[in-house]
């Protein structure tokens, strides 16, 4: 059978670190593979996706022998380097309603809420401390071009049934985000912000307690397939009954794939502490915010006064490789710092003192796709989070563990396994060329639309081609 060839990730630098990273000194616990070993599941990956995978399967079946295989260290991808937002799949009803139907959206919506749960038991149990703070998670609008964004979603839940959101007005905003720039959204309670790297390595160690053998600094550079498939690394090689791809956007390399799945990257930057400003103009909770331009913002304070302010890019490499650049922008966050200071003009003198960037793995429909490989049925795959993964993450593992120990139940039955609901994209060099193109009239379109002046017809079109 033909070898699969992976693209090993290319670790960042300590200083391109995140500042979650950063702020707790994340790094490596456990020794790189080495020599010759075997178990019974084998994942690539230890993000959250595939430690909560690890997890899921522990659970449902005590004995299986579950190793991961981590490129750099647990939670040094997205996991470690995302925004902090924690919010349900509620606010994408209306998309996953569309492509799995009523019944499954309702379920997987409802279950990302019951992840939010677990996730602050874990917290309260002492278990995980990920600075959990479920202050709220507000959409919002700060130009008239992005007013009733949230619609479709906020209907669908109401006429179904569940009431997730509520309204927002300017008042509202101002008194929870201490800005003025946006002022009208809707709010979901139940969701707000953590530490994305305090419990990306809380779940590394929950998986070592609970008997997962966890090998860091350990890429797996191929995967010869077979009734055994053999993972292969520079030092060592790991034979297993079945093997799960948790590797986010690194999976782009596998030719199956690849047509289903595009990486962008995503850019954030982290102030210095300003508690005393933030106070003074009142942003004291631990609330997530989004806006609704098409390159998103996304921004949250932590505990301590620091501002983390993030937007989508859309940043794009020939072929998705993947290299060092995707590490840090290059510019020092400048794209972020201009938009921070329109948000939080109190914030002109305060410094940043990180900025960091990375890949994303996205899919057309934005949502998550899981499944095995056609020719290859002991080799499964979780990709495309689109860079919202908090709560999303436990139900995949619930879905992979289900896909895995070939349970037959309403996670493996679930319309968001298999990918022949999806929509390919095209190849290169069409792909790059077109993303190149859409890329640039989003960034027209969002900032002509932030100053409420409307983008030409050609912008308005090419922008709409955007997955």
């Amino acid at each position: 059978m033909t070898t699969i060839t992976m693209r090993p990730p290319v670790a960042a630098a300590r200083s391109d670190r995140s500042y979650w990273l950063q702020n707790i000194g994340a790094d490596a616990v456990t020794s790189p593979l080495q020599g010759s070993s075997d178990c019974d599941v084998a994942i690539v990956g230890g993000g959250y996706a595939g430690l909560w995978t690890a997890l899921r399967i522990k659970e449902k079946s005590p004995d299986t022998r579950i190793t991961v295989l981590e490129a750099d260290f647990c939670g040094s991808g997205a996991s470690g380097r995302n925004g902090g937002q924690v919010h349900s799949w509620f606010a994408e009803l209306d998309m996953l309603h569309t492509l799995v139907g009523e019944d499954d959206a309702l379920m997987l919506c409802r279950a990302t809420a019951d992840a939010i749960e677990e996730l602050d038991q874990l917290q309260a149990s002492g278990a995980i401390d990920m600075d959990l703070r479920l202050d709220g998670w507000l959409w919002t609008a700060s130009s008239t071009a992005q007013e009733g964004a949230w619609a479709a979603a906020d209907d669908l839940c109401r006429a179904l049934g569940e009431e997730r959101f509520r309204p927002l007005q300017r008042g509202d905003i101002l008194r929870r985000t201490g800005s003025s720039a946006s002022y009208l959204g809707i709010v979901e309670e139940r969701a707000g912000t953590l530490h994305p790297a305090k419990l990306a390595l809380g779940l590394r160690r929950l998986a070592l307690e609970r008997g997962i053998i966890i090998h860091e600094q350990s890429p797996v550079l191929e995967i010869a397939p077979g009734s055994r498939p053999e993972l292969r690394t520079a030092g060592g090689a790991l034979s297993a009954g079945k093997v799960v791809l948790a590797a986010n956007a690194w999976l782009s390399t596998i030719s199956e794939l690849h047509p289903y799945l595009y990486v962008v990257s995503s850019q954030l930057i982290a102030t210095a502490p300003a508690p005393d400003i933030l106070e003074r103009i009142g942003w004291t909770e631990g609330v997530s915010i989004c806006d609704a331009q098409q390159h998103v913002l996304y921004y949250q304070r932590t505990p301590e006064g620091t501002v983390i302010f993030g937007r989508g890019t859309g940043g794009i490499a020939y072929g998705d490789r993947i290299d060092a650049r995707f590490n840090r922008s290059g510019d020092g966050g400048a794209d972020n710092l201009r938009e921070m200071h329109r948000v939080y003009p109190q914030l002109k003198n305060v410094p940043v003192l990180h900025d960091w960037s990375g890949p994303i793995d996205c899919t057309t429909q934005h949502l998550p796709v899981f499944g095995h490989l056609k020719d290859h049925a002991n080799i499964f795959y979780a990709m495309g989070f689109n860079g919202t993964g908090i709560a999303q993450t436990p139900v995949a593992g619930h879905i992979m563990a289900s896909l895995v120990l070939g349970h037959d139940d309403a996670w493996s039955r679930c319309g968001l396994v298999g990918l022949d609901r999806r929509t390919r994209l095209p190849p290169e060099p069409l792909r790059y060329l077109g993303a190149r193109m859409v890329r640039r009239a989003i960034r027209r379109k969002n900032d002509l639309e932030i100053l409420n002046r409307k983008p030409d017809p050609v912008t308005r079109f090419l922008a709409g081609l955007a997955p």
